[in-house]
């Protein structure tokens, strides 16, 4: 008898129900390359994908949740790097992964000393594969109509949602700096390697 014979101590399928809007969770951030290189922007690596159909250039990333109720589940959305259309999306992506930096490093958002600044620079692309942060989970339409997760925010430091933040309780700041890698210098992140998640 095989594991393809007798299902009984299979894992039982995970629910595919939606994580309601506004769940803080700790997820690790994973890019699908595309091949895309434009060196003139830092975009080198291959990490980026263009899009045939609008032009748009953007990072294509899976993100894992990592503790909760909601363990193990996924979430797929696009960074913005460029749009034909104009400088808003692009303007959204730069924000987005400023937030994540500060949210992976525990930097404040108005914190300006040299050591935040090296916290927001990176050498690259690869240096945003694997990196953990606290997201705040949304909820939006797919383009048959369907509602599914994304995510469009990290929770920085100091913002209340943040663990260990200002409304955090008790105990929380400890577990919070367990959790969450110290602030990094520039270019002090190994490159990764292996499969990323969405190969696997």
């Amino acid at each position: 008898m095989t594991v393809w014979n007798d299902f009984n101590d299979a894992e039982q399928q995970q629910s595919f129900d939606l994580i309601p809007k506004g769940t803080i969770a700790w997820v690790r951030m994973s890019i699908k390359p595309g091949g895309y290189n434009d060196p003139s922007q830092g975009w080198t690596g291959g990490w980026s994908t263009r899009s045939d159909e609008t032009g748009a250039i953007y990072l294509a990333c899976e993100f894992v949740v990592l503790e909760g109720p909601y363990a193990r589940r996924k979430l797929w959305s696009n960074i913005g790097l460029y749009s034909p259309k104009g400088p808003t999306w692009s303007g959204m992506g730069r924000s987005f992964l400023r937030a994540l930096l500060n949210s992976a490093r525990r930097v404040r958002a108005d914190d300006n000393s040299p050591q935040a600044a090296a916290a927001r620079r990176i050498q690259g692309f690869h240096e945003l594969e694997g990196i953990e942060f606290v997201a705040k989970i949304d909820v939006e339409r797919d383009n048959r109509g369907d509602p599914r997760n994304i995510i469009k925010q990290a929770v920085e430091p100091d913002q209340p949602d943040y663990p260990g933040g200002s409304g955090a309780g008790p105990g929380a700041a400890s577990a919070a700096a367990a959790r969450a890698p110290a602030p990094a210098a520039q270019g002090t992140h190994a490159v990764p390697t292996g499969r990323p998640t969405w190969a696997q």
